[in-house]
């Protein structure tokens, strides 16, 4: 299990079960492991769910990813906060804006 600090402060776990689904259902996001503290420590955008107020999603672009692609990071934020998945993505979601990088 690796934990994480996010740019909120909190602490958000990333556990081995779902390191395994990440890598099984985005094996592009396998790649990517060592980003997951730089995109929940430095976003440019961190969203509310628009189904589930307890998760947050934090979006990170780079440049070097397919001419330019967001790292997405989906995190549960409660009690015991932890990543449910991560992958590329072009898109940001609709939603309330919690966080954007000034």
């Amino acid at each position: 299990m690796m934990t994480y600090i996010d740019v909120f402060g909190g602490l958000i776990e990333l556990t081995d079960e779902r390191w395994l689904h990440i890598i099984k259902e985005h094996p592009e996001a396998a790649r990517y492991k060592e980003k997951i503290q730089e995109v929940l420590a430095n976003p440019d955008y961190v969203k509310k769910s628009s189904r589930d107020a307890e998760v947050l999603l934090y979006y990170r672009f780079y440049d070097d990813i397919s001419k330019g692609k967001y790292i997405l990071v989906v995190a549960k934020k409660g009690l015991r906060s932890f990543i449910l998945t991560c992958y590329v993505t072009d898109t940001i979601k609709k939603g309330v804006t919690l966080w954007e990088k000034k």
